[in-house]
């Protein structure tokens, strides 16, 4: 399929209309997240054509909006889901199968979705430790089983998303043959499935090696499986200057290191799909200069804006870098901290960056804020979370409403 079809390997935060995003923030105020309907299509087209022969499955997580999931459905992608609350959300979107990946599962959540599971859908369960087959099969449960594996290797863009490599995540390498045939006396055992992480770029691509030919030497050892699942995490350039990943020779490597196995390769792409699909509109409110002039030679300035931690947490949380772009004029550039109203000094979107100096009303942009944006919001401090539009075409809508005050409050019980 061409890249005309499947649109640019990524969308930059300077190729959104200014003017359109402006008219949305004046109609629905900020902060305001704005999703691309059309711009998750192309994502999830590209992910199929480079991978044509392979199950591929949007990992939930990422942005579990209902418009979000029924456009990643339409677009023939499945679904894997890491909580009972995700594999709902599926099932209500009109997903056929969903693949319900267990991390230390809750006793709610294993008994949510397998209610779900008796009431008739279709659901594969991944089980990343022995005690979590036993809680399964304590419960009645012999449907379809995939065991996840410690590959013993991981990847990703922050040491907290490495999820390959750790204790917490999957059965250790040299124990899940073993587990694998135990089960298969009490379950439908269908696959394996291994994870290395979030973020990965092309400076991780040994590592994704590894990773996939240990799950391959993995799937010849415990014979015919219908599914080797090597998991997602595939990275965008966050940075303006950092090149996009190359998608097919992640693939050609994927199928390359998996060797013939007598099973279906499968991937669950989250971040890849959604993330250059959504920018967060917030503004400026209070500006303040630095009594610094640096290096330089310029005054720092501090700009206070309507969005903070609670609202996009990835800069907090992994010192994330998103780039930002003033969408109300173009002036001389000076360093410009981007803070947040939280009372954290980590409630920053920028610090010191070279940016158009800003002034209060103006608006700005953060980009790729459309994977792990909304789905990390909160309400710490008791502030409500934001809005978001949809964008189909020439169409804008709203697809989550912004909370209020009472709505943050609604579930108090007042003596």
């Amino acid at each position: 399929m061409s890249e005309a079809a499947a649109g640019p390997a990524i969308r930059r935060l300077a190729d959104w209309s200014a003017a359109d995003l402006t008219e949305l923030a004046d109609e629905y105020g900020t902060p305001l997240y704005v999703t691309d309907l059309d711009r998750v299509r192309e994502n999830a087209t590209r992910l199929q054509s480079a991978f044509p022969d392979a199950d591929v499955r949007y990992a939930v997580k990422a942005h579990t909006g209902r418009a979000v999931l029924e456009t990643v459905r339409d677009a023939g992608l499945g679904a894997e889901c890491a909580s009972a609350g995700e594999v709902v959300r599926a099932l209500d979107a009109g997903y056929d199968e969903v693949q319900y990946t267990a991390v230390m599962p809750p006793a709610e959540d294993l008994d949510i979705v397998l209610d779900r599971w008796r009431d008739g859908a279709d659901l594969t369960v991944v089980a990343g430790a022995g005690d979590t087959v036993t809680r399964l099969r304590d419960r009645g449960f012999d449907g379809r089983l995939a065991i996840r594996v410690d590959p013993g290797v991981g990847a990703g863009h922050h040491e907290k998303v490495t999820t390959g490599g750790h204790a917490k995540f999957g059965v250790p390498y040299d124990r899940a043959a073993e587990l694998v045939n135990d089960a298969r006396a009490d379950f439908d055992v269908v696959g394996i499935h291994a994870h290395a992480g979030s973020g990965i770029s092309g400076d991780d691509l040994a590592a994704h090696r590894e990773l996939v030919s240990r799950m391959g030497d993995l799937a010849r050892s415990v014979g015919p499986l219908e599914f080797v699942d090597v998991g997602g995490g595939f990275g965008v350039p966050y940075h303006e200057d950092e090149p996009p990943l190359d998608l097919e020779a992640v693939a050609e490597a994927t199928r390359e290191s998996l060797g013939d196995v007598d099973a279906e390769l499968a991937i669950e792409p989250g971040r890849y799909v959604v993330a250059d699909a959504g920018v967060l509109l917030t503004r400026v409110n209070t500006v303040k200069a630095v009594d610094d002039a640096g290096a330089t030679g310029k005054v720092p300035v501090v700009a206070g804006v309507d969005a903070g931690m609670t609202t996009l947490l990835r800069p907090a949380m992994y010192d994330a870098y998103h780039a930002i772009r003033n969408l109300t004029d173009e002036r001389p550039a000076r360093p410009v901290t981007v803070a947040g109203p939280v009372c954290e000094t980590s409630d920053l979107f920028c610090e010191e960056r070279s940016m158009p100096a800003p002034r209060r009303g103006d608006l700005l942009a953060i980009g790729n804020a459309g994977a792990y944006g909304y789905e990390m919001a909160s309400t710490y401090n008791s502030r409500p979370r934001p809005a978001e539009i949809v964008l189909a075409g020439e169409e804008a809508r709203i697809a989550r409403e912004r909370e209020t005050i009472d709505d943050v409050t609604a579930l108090e019980v007042e003596r």
